[in-house]
């Protein structure tokens, strides 16, 4: 199991929203859906990523020269990436004296993750926390994930996963026998309107958490990020409680995360393009969830 490797992106010590107690996140990295308004568009592919801040950029062509594959160039005093020849090999991150470029992602083993987690082993013990793997999206590397779940749980750590829930249930039964809560996002109760917005329809999503919560008895934790234009409606949410009340019996409470535009600077960071919202208004939040309380949901 140890020998077992995965690509990672980030790992946060000390978060307390993804879980009980305090908990160290671990980023995996690849995730099979297109959200409009991703918060972290770094997570999307598998492989390791170039991710330059253009702010920091002197243009001091110094990263022009160190690629082999002629894909930095300087324009208007600064360095562009020709991401269809950038290899994300490093070698400019390497010389970028002003700290303007990284990679992001890189190979980890099942041990690496563990030991990374274990230093925090205290706060855990004080808190109620533990290990929360995210993403990304578990799904995507199901042996990994399954790996370090299993080592936490051999090591006395608390395990919980985020997931979109798309995979298959093959997958997803491998990393639940090592998963103590779930954190499942249900983005639109639509399928085409689902569709619309991650690139993939939401009948295997649906069906995976209802086998989660029915047929394994795993604690969940529903969230949905709130997007204006896309799932802010009252409809919506009234069919999502109908959802949770006949097919999510282990539903602790339900999370309603307003849209934040962390994703809009990454996706600057990434050279690519992306979709922008508007922020939720406080009222327009606590109308949703105001749903949820008349149907006797926990929400937060």
């Amino acid at each position: 199991m140890n020998e077992v490797t995965g690509v990672v992106f980030d790992i946060q010590h000390y978060s307390i929203h993804d879980g009980p107690g305090i908990r160290t996140n671990v980023f995996v990295k690849g995730c099979p859906l297109r959200c409009l308004w991703c918060q972290n568009p770094e997570s999307q592919a598998r492989q390791a990523q170039l991710m330059v801040r253009h702010d920091s950029c002197v243009g001091c062509g110094a990263c022009v020269g160190a690629c082999t594959r002629g894909a930095v160039r300087l324009e208007e005093g600064k360095a562009r990436t020709d991401r269809r020849l950038c290899e994300s090999c490093g070698a400019c991150v390497a010389v970028c004296a002003a700290d303007a470029r990284e990679i992001t992602g890189r190979v980890m083993t099942v041990e690496e993750v563990y030991a990374e987690a274990e230093q925090d082993r205290l706060f855990y013990e004080g808190s109620g926390g533990g290990v929360t793997l995210t993403g990304g999206e578990v799904l995507a590397q199901p042996d990994f994930a399954a790996a370090v779940l299993a080592r936490c749980q051999e090591g006395g750590l608390h395990t919980a996963i985020e997931t979109c829930g798309y995979g298959s249930w093959e997958h997803m039964a491998a990393i639940l026998d090592h998963t103590d809560i779930a954190l499942y996002d249900v983005k639109h109760m639509d399928t085409e309107a689902h569709r619309c917005g991650t690139g993939v329809g939401n009948e295997q999503i649906l069906e995976n958490l209802s086998r989660l919560s029915g047929e394994r008895g795993i604690p969940v934790i529903v969230r949905t990020p709130v997007i204006p234009g896309f799932n802010d409606t009252i409809a919506n949410m009234e069919a999502m409680v109908v959802f949770i009340k006949d097919k999510v019996p282990t539903c602790q409470e339900v999370n309603l995360l307003p849209y934040h535009p962390l994703g809009e600077s990454k996706r600057e960071q990434l050279e690519t393009e992306g979709t922008r919202y508007r922020r939720p208004e406080e009222t327009e939040m606590e109308a949703l969830r105001e749903v949820f309380k008349h149907a006797g949901i926990p929400v937060k």
